[in-house]
């Protein structure tokens, strides 16, 4: 009966892509607006998906490179490996190019919608975002599933398990470069918009006298949008494909000697192997009940409107989970107590919940830290600045308890339900954690895509010149979706802290490492690397940022002077917009090719040049560092803009006030933070650690 798992997987998988073609539906069917909006959307709709076509092609360069590699330095894995590893990235470009069709039709509707209430515009961004979110989830699903049916269970083909961790790589590479670039856009549009726009020209957010405010609302959704989609997509198939492969070489599924799937599994293989897609079944229909949830409703908080489809997700995936997990395990000899084997799934829910909470309590202007950030701009630049990196960097602690307590409940708990199998079964369910956090990827994805579609909203409404009252709302929607991304950003880092955790135990096992030495030299040079490697790629990033933003400032400066009454709003005159878009467009394109490549190569060179345990080393010491960095960068940039926002609404001044202008220039620093950087970290770690298992044969 078990053997009919992996077909509940593709089931769940193909009804979350249903229900995301139904919330498709309902966004389009949706008014859009006047004529004026609907210009303005058609504007932002194709300078993204232009962007996104441009930079699929350069990818594409990537994926086609890696493909032949794969193909011709591990025969072992030949043809499948290549084919895997195509389906991966296939299926990762699919998902964020359905995700941005429809962002960029939800952004006008939700604008209009605005002129009825939050109560009518808030459901519509989900629905928007939920297309993006079950695209994601389901896509990811059915491609483990059907990689997992085709090279395990009928091709049985040698290296099996590796072959279907090639999937994970190549949804990996979609989603580095996919980060990279889509951060690096939208935040050299961002930049140029708010240094020019608001601090010189003394202009609104996305007033349409800005020439890069088309440009920052496309670099929303490919940076929010297309770069979270493929994100949570990477991490989301990391997660289940982690504890298949870590069981496959842990419990005997393979070979040892020949890398041959058994030709038979026993019971402890089979359930081990198949438990991560019955998890992943169970989340997908559990979110897609708690997505009919989301509506407006009078007398609630936006807040917890929009987070209550999720807990309800989260609850009854936790439930069934523990009694799956019964069900599944209850035969196996080696497993003394199978409740155990479902708490992973529990703690790693918990645990995700908890890490977005305080990244929620750190970015959140409901909160002291965002209120202080906020009092801190009264006395200038430096004092803001100064305080948010505090903020980021104390925001580490909290996150790093917590994930310190997942990695060390699930083990105790793998150890309670299989006591026999000694450090091998508890370190199967802290791999098994990394699927609870991710269970619910759906959900998750569908509430952080909310979040630019209410920020275009926003824009739309500004450009627009609709009424005060309308810009309100959108004003209160995307307040909410800065949250909202931050709490995702940390579901989307705890899990890479988790994944990478297996794929590094799954490397070792695979090379034949059973303790790395922190006393051999290779090993300490390799630890160093590791560090080093993340704050290397953290630079590379900003300073990547920081060019194209440099060209941004100069062309917006430019249309001021030489655009006879842009500045002053003359009738009739309007900004080259283009110009702005194509800056963006081909800095981002350039400058993600270095730093994504880096991820790739480096841990290739120190595993070929050097030895495997020194690629230990590297992969214990990015995990560490990277896991941090992500932390503190996401936090501190989403602290800074939502205390920017905070003075916004009138505290501390306003609009306009000293305050303003010092809370901006922080919330401009944070702009690359946390929307280039620091989400990119925790897929550099995934990365780098999933590229030394695909090719681990060649380290030996």
């Amino acid at each position: 009966m078990f053997e009919l798992i992996p077909y509940l997987a593709i089931v769940a998988a193909i009804a979350g892509l249903v229900l995301a073609a139904y919330f498709s539906k309902v966004v389009n069917a949706a008014p859009e607006g006047n004529e004026v909006m609907q210009e303005i959307a058609l504007a932002i709709r194709e300078g993204a998906m232009a962007f996104l076509r441009r930079e699929y092609r350069a990818i594409g360069i990537f994926v086609a490179i890696l493909t032949v590699v794969i193909f011709v330095v591990l025969p072992d894995m030949r043809p499948f490996g290549s084919m895997a590893y195509l389906m991966g990235a296939v299926f990762s470009g699919i998902a964020g190019f359905v995700g941005m069709r429809i962002a960029t039709a939800a952004n006008v509707r939700t604008a209009e919608a605005a002129r009825g209430g939050a109560g009518k515009a808030l459901p519509l961004a989900y629905r928007g975002g939920a297309v993006m979110g079950f695209t994601v989830a389901g896509m990811g699903l059915l491609g483990i599933s059907l990689a997992y049916l085709l090279f395990v269970q009928i091709l049985r083909v040698d290296d099996a398990f590796q072959v279907v961790a090639a999937f994970g790589l190549g949804g990996s590479s979609i989603a580095l470069f996919a980060r990279i670039g889509g951060g690096i856009y939208t935040k050299a549009a961002d930049v140029g918009a708010d240094l020019v726009g608001k601090v010189e020209a003394g202009i609104p957010e996305d007033d349409p006298r800005n020439p890069a405010t088309i440009a920052d609302n496309v670099g929303d959704n490919v940076g929010d949008v297309a770069g979270m989609g493929a994100d949570l997509f990477e991490s989301y198939a990391g997660s289940i494909v982690a504890p298949m492969v870590l069981a496959a070489l842990l419990f005997g599924g393979i070979d040892a000697d020949t890398a041959v799937v058994a030709e038979t599994f026993d019971a402890l293989q089979e359930s081990a192997f198949l438990y991560p897609l019955l998890v992943g079944a169970l989340g997908m229909f559990a979110s897609i009940g708690g997505a009919f949830l989301v509506r407006g409703r009078k007398g609630k908080s936006l807040s917890s409107q929009l987070h209550f489809g999720t807990n309800v997700a989260m609850v009854v995936t936790a439930v069934v989970s523990v009694l799956g997990a019964l069900w599944i395990f209850a035969d196996v000899p080696e497993v003394e107590n199978p409740l155990w084997l479902g708490m992973p799934i529990v703690l790693g829910l918990i645990a995700g919940y908890a890490i977005g909470f305080a990244s929620e309590y750190y970015t959140s202007d409901h909160y002291p830290p965002v209120k202080n950030l906020a009092k801190q701009a009264e006395t200038g630049d430096a004092t803001v600045i100064i305080a948010g990196i505090a903020e980021g960097m104390i925001s580490t602690v909290a996150s790093v308890a917590l994930i310190a307590g997942a990695i060390g409940g699930s083990y105790w708990f793998g150890l309670l339900a299989m006591p026999g199998m000694g450090i091998d079964g508890g370190l199967y369910a802290a791999a098994l954690a990394a699927i609870g956090m991710l269970a619910t990827t759906g959900a998750v994805v569908a509430v952080d895509a909310y979040g630019p579609i209410s920020d275009n909203a926003g824009g739309i409404a500004e450009m627009a010149h609709m009424p005060p009252e309308v810009r309100e709302i959108t004003d209160s929607l995307d307040a909410l979706g800065n949250t909202t991304a931050a709490v995702a950003k940390g579901f989307a880092i705890g899990s890479a802290a988790l994944t990478a955790l297996a794929l590094f135990r799954a490397f070792t096992a695979a090379v034949g490492i059973e303790v790395i030495d922190l006393t051999a030299v290779d090993v300490i040079i390799g630890l160093f690397l590791g560090g080093v490697v993340t704050f290397a790629f953290a630079a590379l990033t900003m300073k990547s940022v920081g060019r194209a933003a440099q060209e941004m400032i100069v062309e917006v400066r430019r249309q001021f002077a030489e655009i006879p009454g842009l500045r002053e709003g003359k009738e009739g005159v309007k900004a080259e917009y283009a110009k702005c878009v194509d800056i963006s467009t081909k800095a981002s394109l350039r400058e993600m090719i270095l730093p994504g490549s880096l991820a790739v190569v480096l841990p290739l060179a120190v595993g070929l040049l050097i030895s495997a345990e020194a690629l230990g080393g590297l992969l214990a010491g990015a995990l560490v560092t990277g896991f941090l960095l992500a932390i503190f960068m996401s936090n501190a940039g989403g602290a800074w803009d939502n205390a920017k926002k905070y003075i916004e609404a009138g505290n501390h001044g306003g609009k306009g006030s000293p305050a303003h202008k010092a809370a901006v220039t922080g919330d401009t620093v944070g702009d690359p933070f946390k929307d280039t950087s620091g989400p990119a970290m925790n897929i550099l770690i995934k990365v780098m650690t999933i590229v030394a298992l695909v090719f681990a044969p060649v380290f030996l």
